[in-house]
């Protein structure tokens, strides 16, 4: 059939059944994305004879003869529309993936036309995961927040990504968006039971259907355990996992992995393959899992080779401790607050779902592009996994369409890895939607009991907690988030009696992961909820009850152990202002209450506080370059998912060195290209990887100076020497510098974050009239991204708080689709002030702090206290959906 792409004749011939999105990638429009495939997201949205549709649901046939728009034909990075241009000035993105469907709905006409409140309901078909969508209103308002790259320095400045046209206009690679010749494609066979044990597969079936190049199964696979989560310290997480396992330990895991020319026929395969089960004892309940008699889920592992706490009681990880004397001090406070809360599974639903291509290069190297947040990380575990010379492997990211943590992980590039030197062609394997619901890791449901003691004035005596994690059926991330989430969210608040008993526990449920804050959020819910029971019943405001709790600087940052050793410092301490600013800014009016018997007005707030880097070491490593025509080339190892690290690495270098941003061209995450770094975790991009940039910089900058002569100063335009005379700096090259950081010590960032809201006791509807963040984040390197991040933060954390669950029933996921699972969108998200403390950190680059984890934790809790405040009933489960505010308002 003949039709019209973006003004040009295209000649295609569809298969039955194909969607609109897979043809136009299929001839090369690769700007359409793929974030759901069922009409959900938004992210494939083209105009379709100027009508805007999502690719994902047309049936490819019916557009004979039409004429598709996709946001590649709107502009050019040198020439964009002006919905385009909006969107660069307002950063109306972050990661970038959903952005291209979010221009094509903002280029129609009737969104140009329409008022701001009917654009919630004009949007309600794109979703974004990163900005919270501020941004995005901005863009569509045409209020531009944003300075032009080509102004000489950087720090400071609200200056724009250094891909910003390119991915409003549809030209940035993502993982998959570009061409390889004869590529295959890989489906795999999950398992339907939730415990079970492979005694037979039969693939003879799905080996002779044309097309199909391999099935690999158990016997095909190396026997050699790891855990897909990944850190610096590959001991921190259990050597737990197999790339295929003959035990099955979740529904859903994988049984065989098909590789054939399509991913149809992949599919289809699977479909024949055979296998015989035999179905074994399931356990689902993370408090039954650690009981006498339970179903053990790793048995048969060996305690000590696998690091695993206890695996005859199913416990990954455990910590207990006590400082003080708990039980006397409760029996002495004046005011005693105890419960338990519980907090849901949550999906990270980043736009890019996991995918991996890989290929063997000219010199017969592997090489793998993928979605992750650490290449360094997965290209050392593969080798290890599969026993090849790293020299012969090459891992690197493209931009990396979101990953909040759930890209920490290895998840597909074994996979690939196998099918790549199985077959010796180019193999890819991209996750489906529903697969990041089912295998992709999630949030840890946690338990968390608090018993809190204090004085009569709200002096806090005593603190008990206790922490039981379900980190389902492996334990990837479980001692870390466990660990962490006891850590910072306790350690908050001075105390001399304190007792933590905590526990991570597997079940036969999908596997829990690395999440937005790391653990801390769930267990700040129930913290921050009893401070605030304490501060009710004492009778002062919740901002003063952490104001004579909270430490202070020169106070031991400890939980139970007094001689614990630590590298965590007060590089700067920001919290009495933040609890100023978001005090004072709660007293403000917001979106006017809405009018009735039935709506109840209340108020609340929470404290957050988290270390500024991950613990035990966190590496970066730089190579910057100033070349002759006077701009420079860094080389940094760290990944770009919207976390927004490539534009403050590029502020970094044209302070030290006097030139614009846009003259810094960076190379990032590729183990070829750029040196040794971690990873884009643990909110690391700017405060190690930033300050590697920082010394490599300022390197830089000493040598060129010093090339010049006493009396040599850089500014615009070169170098201005003694005698008055401005070189080129180009002069001066070839010069490299390197830097390196290793993540310690670490300091702390503080985030306070207060609500406004209106609960309607017919229905349980809670809704929002004023969101305010006092942000602790030392200097603001840029102040437009930070802000955005503080956003997007928020915006992730109200889903958390009012909407999202994964629902698992007898261990299977129920809510698969984005339609089930509800992540915010536009109509659900207020609008929050972000209110930056005035600080200065030590330990940052330029006095810069971390802030991409940290905007999450204190939500929820706040959230939780302005309902209870509204109807005098405490929340004690999240979400906090209508139906639960409901039922705490009708018992």
């Amino acid at each position: 059939m003949r039709f019209e792409v973006n003004g040009e004749p295209v000649e295609a011939a569809p298969f039955p059944g194909q969607c609109l999105r897979t043809l136009l990638r299929e001839t090369g429009r690769t700007e359409v994305k793929k974030g759901c495939d069922a009409g959900d997201c938004g992210a494939c949205g083209v105009l379709l004879d100027g009508e805007p549709v999502h690719s994902c649901i047309v049936p490819a046939h019916r557009v004979a003869g039409r004429r598709v728009t996709t946001v590649a034909g709107l502009g050019t990075p040198d020439h964009l529309s002006p919905v385009q241009q909006r969107f660069v000035e307002a950063a109306g993105f972050q990661c970038g993936f959903c952005t291209a469907g979010m221009v094509v709905t903002a280029s129609t006409t009737t969104v140009q036309e329409a008022d701001d409140a009917e654009l919630p309901r004009l949007f309600k078909g794109n979703l974004c995961r990163c900005t919270g969508y501020r941004s995005i209103g901005d863009a569509l308002a045409g209020r531009g927040a944003t300075e032009e790259r080509g102004v000489a320095g950087g720090i400071g400045r609200p200056v724009r990504a250094p891909a910003a046209e390119r991915v409003v206009s549809g030209r940035e690679p993502y993982t998959l968006d570009l061409a390889t010749a004869a590529l295959t494609h890989i489906a795999v066979l999950k398992s339907p039971h939730a415990a079970a044990r492979i005694r037979r597969i039969d693939a003879a079936a799905a080996l002779a259907m044309p097309g199909v190049l391999a099935v690999l199964t158990h016997e095909d696979a190396p026997a050699v355990l790891f855990s897909t989560g990944r850190h610096q310290n590959r001991l921190e997480d259990p050597d737990d996992t197999l790339v295929l396992d003959p035990v099955l330990r979740f529904a859903g895991q994988r049984v065989a992995a098909v590789v054939a020319e399509t991913v149809g026929t992949a599919e289809a395969a699977c479909r024949a393959i055979v296998v015989d089960y035999e179905v074994l004892p399931a356990v689902f309940d993370p408090e039954a899992a650690r009981s006498p008699g339970a179903p053990l889920v790793h048995g048969d592992k060996d305690a000590d080779a696998s690091r695993i706490s206890e695996p005859a009681r199913n416990v990954v990880a455990q910590k207990h401790g006590e400082l003080g004397s708990v039980d006397a001090a409760l029996a002495e406070a004046d005011v005693v607050v105890s419960g338990s809360w519980r907090t849901a599974r949550v999906a990270h639903a980043s736009l890019e779902t996991h995918a991996t291509r890989g290929w063997l290069d000219a010199e017969g190297r592997l090489v793998l592009r993928t979605s992750s947040q650490v290449p360094y990380l997965v290209h050392a575990e593969l080798c290890r996994i599969l026993a090849l010379d790293p020299d012969r492997v090459r891992v690197f990211t493209a931009r990396v369409g979101g990953g909040f943590g759930g890209k920490q992980e290895l998840l597909t590039e074994d996979l690939v890895a196998l099918a790549v030197l199985r077959t010796g062609r180019p193999v890819q394997y991209e996750f489906t939607r529903e697969d990041e619901f089912t295998n992709a890791p999630l949030r840890h449901p946690k338990r968390v009991g608090v018993t809190l003691g204090a004085t009569a004035d709200g002096v806090l005596t005593a603190m008990d907690v206790d922490v039981l994690a379900d980190t389902g059926a492996y334990g990837n991330h479980g001692p870390g988030v466990l660990f962490h989430g006891s850590h910072e969210s306790l350690a908050l608040y001075r105390t001399p009696n304190r007792r933590v008993d905590a526990e991570s526990v597997y079940t036969n449920n999908p596997p829990s992961g690395a999440f937005r804050g790391y653990g801390l959020g769930q267990v700040m819910f129930a913290l921050e909820s009893a401070m605030d029971e304490v501060a009710r019943r004492v009778g002062i405001s919740p901002f003063e009850l952490r104001r004579r709790n909270a430490i202070r600087p020169g106070d031991p940052i400890l939980v139970t152990d007094p001689d614990e050793v630590t590298d965590l410092q007060y590089g700067g301490y920001g919290l009495p202002e933040a609890l100023d600013l978001a005090e004072a800014a709660l007293a403000e009016p917001g979106e006017p209450a809405p009018t009735g018997p039935e709506w109840r007005i209340g108020e609340g707030m929470a404290v957050g506080m988290i270390a500024t880097m991950p613990p035990r070491g966190h590496f970066s490593e730089v190579r910057l370059s100033l070349d002759a025509d006077g701009g420079a080339s860094l080389d940094v190892g760290t990944a770009e998912f919207g976390n927004g690290t490539t534009t403050v690495h590029a502020q970094i270098v044209a302070e030290l060195l006097a030139i614009a941003p846009d003259r810094v061209r960076i190379r990032s995450s590729d183990t070829d290209a750029a040196p040794y770094d971690t990873g884009a975790f643990g909110s690391a991009g700017t405060v190690v990887a930033g300050k590697a940039v920082h010394l490599a910089a300022l390197a830089m900058r000493d040598r060129v100076l010093a090339a010049a002569g006493p009396g040599a100063a850089l500014e615009a335009g070169g170098v201005r020497t003694a005698d008055g005379a401005l070189r080129p700096l180009g002069e001066a090259a070839p010069i490299v510098t390197t830097g390196s950081a290793d993540g310690t010590p670490r300091g702390l960032a503080f985030n306070v974050h207060a609500f406004r809201v209106a609960v309607h006791t017919g229905t349980g509807e809670v809704r929002i009239l004023r969101s305010v963040q006092g942000v602790d984040a030392g200097t603001v390197l840029n102040p437009e991204q930070l802000r955005g991040q503080v956003e997007g933060g928020t915006a992730q954390a109200i889903g958390s708080a009012l909407y999202e669950e994964v629902r698992v029933v007898e261990g299977r996921v129920v809510n698969r689709t984005f339609r089930n699972y509800h992540i915010p969108q536009m109509a659900d998200v207020p609008r929050t002030e972000v209110l930056f403390a005035e600080t200065y950190d030590d330990l940052g680059p330029f006095g810069a702090k971390s802030m991409s984890e940290a905007p999450y934790n204190p939500v929820a809790p706040a959230l939780a206290n302005a309902i209870r405040d509204a109807i005098g009933v405490r929340p004690f489960e999240l979400p906090m959906s209508r139906d639960r505010i409901w039922r705490l308002l009708h018992p």
